[in-house]
């Protein structure tokens, strides 16, 4: 199922405009119920600012309304206009980012040679000639190209680069390397989330704030028990 783009944000919005429940608000986002929680109690570590769905088209009114009157009715993203998709042709770059043509094809060449040079020169908009200059160290500034991520230089986007080194890597029969780092945060998010929830509702069920046990200290130096 497609997800909203910005989902933190598109649930901060569905939280203070709508009647929808959490589970129907992190079914529609992507997200675990308790993290749609923890912006709703405003615990959340990071402060979202409220994106509107409707907005961006990807929600419509009817839509939130039938959710508002059926809880277990599961929203249905709404399909936006179809993505500007680039012609045949070579890529434009900008002339002030041509100079950082060269350390983005270093930084492929040196971290996925497992990609052809037609895709690279496609990608980054560059010749073979070039790459060939580059990867053999005979181009004429060899000296001062650093390798860099062509997307912080924005020579392209983060989902074309991927897209390409999977491509690339399918063709040679590797497995394409995945980021789990965000998986892992947002698995230790979830787990601290649950434990603050159970620690809460086991405090409520008690009916009352453990207190802890008062020792002077003179009861400490002397070790002497706690004093009712």
């Amino acid at each position: 199922m497609s997800q909203p783009l910005m989902p933190h944000a598109t649930a901060c919005w569905l939280i203070e405009n709508t009647g929808l429940s959490f589970s129907q608000i992190a079914e529609f986002c992507g997200l675990h119920i308790l993290e749609v929680q923890a912006i709703a109690d405003d615990t959340a570590s990071i402060k979202y600012t409220p994106r509107d769905p409707v907005r961006a088209h990807e929600l419509t009114v009817e839509e939130i309304h039938r959710g508002e009157a059926d809880p277990d009715y599961v929203l249905k993203i709404s399909k936006g206009s179809e993505p500007v998709r680039r012609t045949k042709g070579p890529r434009y770059t900008p002339v002030s980012k041509r100079q950082d043509k060269p350390d983005g094809i270093a930084w492929i060449l040196r971290n996925h040679p497992e990609i052809s040079d037609g895709a690279i020169g496609k990608l980054i908009g560059t010749t073979r000639t070039t790459i060939a200059a580059i990867r053999d160290r005979s181009h004429w500034n060899i000296a001062n190209i650093v390798p860099k991520d062509p997307v912080t230089l924005g020579l392209c986007s983060q989902r074309e680069l991927d897209a390409i080194v999977a491509k690339a890597a399918k063709k040679a029969g590797l497995e394409a390397p995945t980021d789990v780092r965000l998986d892992g945060a947002r698995a230790a998010l979830i787990e601290e989330l649950r434990r603050e929830r159970d620690d809460a509702a086991r405090v409520a069920d008690e009916g009352e704030v453990p207190v802890p046990e008062y020792r002077s200290e003179a009861d400490r130096l002397f070790d002497t028990p706690a004093r009712d």
